[in-house]
């Protein structure tokens, strides 16, 4: 494994472009996850049931997903800079238009607009990060990437709910959307694609059947399908919880007042804020402690929701918090699938991969949200059994990183054993299986 960029140390110009371009990470988070506090003036809004209301999440979080391997292509083309501005002036759309939305069909419209906008954005942040930091720091910068997001995730929670209940629902949107595109500004001033002194990389344009190879190629790698399936099975749980079903549940569920639960819903946020530097930390230091981390936090989460969903009664907040506390580390620990694409890939492949594997985390919160909707419309609003999705999602997700953990560390050893250079070293264990032939392809 080779770093991003030959350059030893960042730069004090590198963090100021990194600090514009989290920024738009942290409002795309904010917009993303506005509708957890604000389903409920949504459904009486728009007049609509659960499941409905579930179809606003569902389609948000879909555009997303599908955004996240041609958003690559369009950072490869036109540079992060631009896509960053892009993203912008979307999410600012998709706000406006979503506040001044009266019917169902043109608030589905608002918030895939606002859906495209986010899926432009994450991806771009990593190609700064890239771009601008030693490859060392790679795995750090995008723990703080995913950290800061969740400064996005607290205004969302209580700030939003306040406003919501004071202004109402149109001065709030609008108000938010504006701020959004105005904030193109400080991008188009502030952020450059590459350091000073280099030359602006040749853009080219892709073709679609090189795109297709391209997408391919990654997809065979066992460490890409591993980051995929870690993505896939850590992130979605808190993803569900606060973009949409968070608030439902604790209001309607736990018959907790709205202020209540929204504070509930910040221990999500504090939780991805200390835990996404602190995992960062970890996995920058310790590569080979990666997926005992993803382990570890695989088999705590089962262990929460048999609490959660065992509980006889309302759930007492002595409960709630901690258990939210540790699903909380879902996101922090899905980074670990990126840190897992970079390694396991050539860096020409680096940003196609990073796409794939930012697909699973969503693909797994789209369908997770839509069938807690459908469930909790056939059972009459029982949330108890509607959240077993959760778990059946969970299961899937836990025996695919399993298989994949496993082919992946046996062409981890089959190179080693060619002499290739290897992203991690890690100890031959009696599950492990025979190398296989296929060769790994390391970052380059």
């Amino acid at each position: 494994m080779s770093p991003a960029t030959g350059r030893v140390t960042a730069t004090s110009r590198a963090w100021l472009i990194w600090v514009a371009a989290v920024t738009v990470y942290l409002l795309a988070v904010f917009h993303r996850t506005s509708f957890g506090v604000a389903g409920l003036q949504a459904a009486e809004r728009f007049g609509v049931g659960a499941a409905a209301l579930g179809t606003f999440t569902v389609l948000q979080v879909g555009v997303y997903a599908a955004m996240q391997i041609p958003t690559g292509v369009l950072v490869d083309r036109y540079g992060p800079r631009r896509i960053l501005i892009a993203a912008l002036l979307f999410l600012g759309l998709g706000q406006v238009l979503l506040g001044v939305a009266q019917s169902y069909a043109l608030g589905l419209v608002a918030r895939g607009i606002l859906g495209f906008g986010d899926a432009l954005t994450f991806v771009s942040v990593l190609r700064l990060v890239a771009a601008h930091f030693p490859g060392r720091q790679y795995a750090v910068l995008t723990s703080l990437t995913g950290a800061v997001g969740y400064v996005g995730n607290l205004a969302a929670t209580v700030p939003l709910t306040l406003l919501l209940e004071g202004p109402g629902w149109v001065p709030t949107f609008l108000t938010v959307g504006l701020v959004t595109v105005a904030y193109a500004a400080v991008v188009v001033l502030r952020v450059r694609d590459v350091p000073h002194g280099e030359p602006e990389p040749v853009r080219e344009r892709v073709h679609p059947k090189a795109l297709g190879r391209q997408v391919i190629r990654a997809w065979k790698v066992p460490g890409t399908r591993l980051g995929f399936w870690v993505h896939f099975t850590t992130m979605f749980a808190p993803n569900v919880l606060t973009l949409l079903w968070g608030m439902p549940f604790l209001v309607q569920g736990q018959g907790l007042p709205k202020a209540s639960a929204s504070a509930l819903l910040t221990v999500f946020v504090f939780g991805s804020m200390i835990g996404g530097p602190l995992v960062g930390g970890i996995i920058g230091r310790h590569p080979s402690l990666r997926m005992p981390l993803v382990g570890g936090y695989l088999g705590g989460a089962a262990l929460v929701w048999a609490v959660l969903l065992g509980w006889s009664g309302p759930i007492p907040t002595a409960v709630l918090v901690p258990a939210f506390a540790f699903l909380a580390l879902g996101g922090p620990a899905s980074m670990i699938g990126f840190a897992l694409a970079r390694d396991y890939n050539p860096l020409r492949r680096v940003g196609t991969a990073t796409g794939v594997v930012n697909v699973g985390g969503f693909v797994a919160t789209t369908l997770a949200a839509l069938s807690i909707g459908v469930l909790l419309q056939w059972t009459g609003g029982n949330f108890r059994v509607a959240l077993l999705a959760v778990v059946a999602f969970l299961m899937l997700g836990t025996s695919r990183v399993l298989v994949w953990w496993r082919r992946t560390r046996a062409h981890l050893f089959a190179a080693e054993a060619r002499g290739e250079t290897v992203p991690v070293r890690i100890r031959r264990r009696r599950w492990d299986a025979e190398p296989a032939e296929t060769p790994v392809a390391a970052a380059s």
